[in-house]
């Protein structure tokens, strides 16, 4: 991997007209004073924040929470008023509840232990854990919990700003400023972006791409019969587009069904009817859905910064999920935490070459751990898809496979200690990639 975890001594570093040091808190003051807040938001983003992190979803409250548990300044912004609704299947395997905070009480919605496999709609079969496999949320009652558990930490939140882009002097100037929509500017010691991969933050760092799949979903309420049917049970469909899949999520204490398909971009109208035969053919198509939405997934291109200066950019906004199932919320929680860690480094180095060494050192983390999760990702996606049937096969016939799926889901074991530790795996990967 040639990702150096920072770009500062390549890319040229964006000019602004700053004042000294010491007239910071002054002037970040009056440039709030001017944007169109309201004056208790406005005297909020006043002075110098030790981090501000920019995105309230999962890796942004991560962050916040991690910075602010070790008792520094930290401000959150978010462009979007809490709760609010996100495209989502909801699913919260064990990496993700083992990264939450210890009080942290999830708002599930349904517990799993069963799981139906299809292969575009053929050859089904449903198989059955005796343990718990993962939970299901609500996004909107999960990410305001994880916003609040910022804030206990001390972390403050203020929303209804949109970030339009950084500043940074570069050199040894011990802050940056965040720029905000309207002329305002909030300024930092270190700035963690976790605005999403379209984020102005991401671009600024300089992330790329090498993988964007189109999601659709539909939030459908059925009746409580329907419901009960579901309930503890999820569904998947390999489709017919290669590397695609089909989900069903439900939600059974709000008596909802999350009805989703993934795909590659470039196949917008065939995924649109993926998910049209896929709601069809589970007898779903008479119930109004209550929410249509889709979404972009981007994926890291493996060299792609993590840093620049002293910004940092976690979840989304680095492109960092799993590359075959797309699962991004425990890649968000995970980098955010470690994010949330190696912003105060930052925020404590004195110079520039301070500040590369733990630029440098958080890049090191996420390659160790989720860099390793998503290079063996790639690997299953790739395979999958060549030889959707040979995995649909795998997982819903022999029960070794079932039972590492069921163990990857519980957070026992990864793709990459899969691949690692079992010849049949390797030679699965091997066999479906041909």
């Amino acid at each position: 991997m040639t990702d150096t975890g920072s770009t500062q001594d390549l890319d040229p570093v964006e000019p602004v007209a700053a004042p000294a040091d010491d007239a910071g808190d002054e002037a970040s003051a009056q440039d709030a004073s001017t944007d169109p807040l309201d004056a208790e938001r406005a005297a909020l983003l006043a002075g110098v924040w030790d981090v501000v992190v920019v995105g309230a979803g999962p890796a942004g409250s991560s962050a916040a929470y991690a910075a602010a548990g070790q008792g520094r300044r930290v401000l959150l912004l978010d462009k979007a008023e809490h709760p609010r609704y996100k495209t989502c299947g909801g699913g919260i395997i064990g990496p993700s509840r083992d990264t939450l905070p210890a009080d942290f009480k999830l708002p599930l919605q349904d517990r799993i232990s069963a799981v139906t496999f299809a292969l575009d709609g053929k050859w089904t079969r449903t198989r059955r854990s005796k343990r718990m496999l993962f939970g299901v949320v609500n996004r909107d009652e999960f990410d305001l919990r994880l916003v609040q558990a910022a804030e206990q930490a001390g972390a403050v939140l203020v929303t209804g700003v949109t970030a339009t882009g950084v500043e940074q002097r570069g050199g040894d100037s011990r802050t940056v400023f965040v720029t905000l929509a309207g002329g305002g500017r909030v300024e930092a010691r270190a700035v963690v972006g976790a605005d999403g991969s379209a984020g102005r933050i991401g671009r600024h760092v300089g992330v790329s791409f090498d993988q964007i799949d189109l999601g659709l979903e539909a939030e459908i309420p059925v009746p409580d019969a329907v419901s009960r049917e579901w309930a503890g049970r999820i569904h998947l469909d390999w489709g017919p587009l290669p590397g695609s899949y089909g989900w069903v999520f439900p939600k059974t204490d709000s008596g909802t069904l999350t009805v989703g398909v993934i795909s590659a971009r470039g196949e917008g109208e065939r995924t649109k009817q993926y998910l049209a035969d896929y709601i069809r053919r589970l007898g779903l198509s008479g119930f109004e859905p209550l929410v249509e939405s889709g979404h972009l997934t981007r994926c890291r291109a493996e060299d792609s910064p993590l840093s620049r200066g002293r910004v940092l950019v976690a979840g989304d906004a680095a492109g960092l999920l799993e590359p075959w199932t797309r699962e991004g919320i425990s890649y968000a929680l995970r980098s955010g935490r470690l994010a949330g860690e190696w912003a105060v480094q930052v925020a404590e180095a004195a110079g520039a070459a301070d500040v590369r060494r733990q630029a440098l050192n958080y890049a090191f983390a996420i390659k160790a751990g989720l860099g390793v999760e998503m290079r063996a990702g790639k690997i299953m996606l790739a395979s999958f898809e060549k030889r959707p049937e040979l995995f649909h096969a795998a997982v819903s016939l022999i029960t070794p496979a079932w039972r590492a799926f069921a163990r990857t889901t519980q957070g026992h074991t990864t793709f990459a200690q899969l691949m690692r530790d079992h010849r049949a795996a390797r030679k699965l990967a091997s066999i479906a990639g041909r």
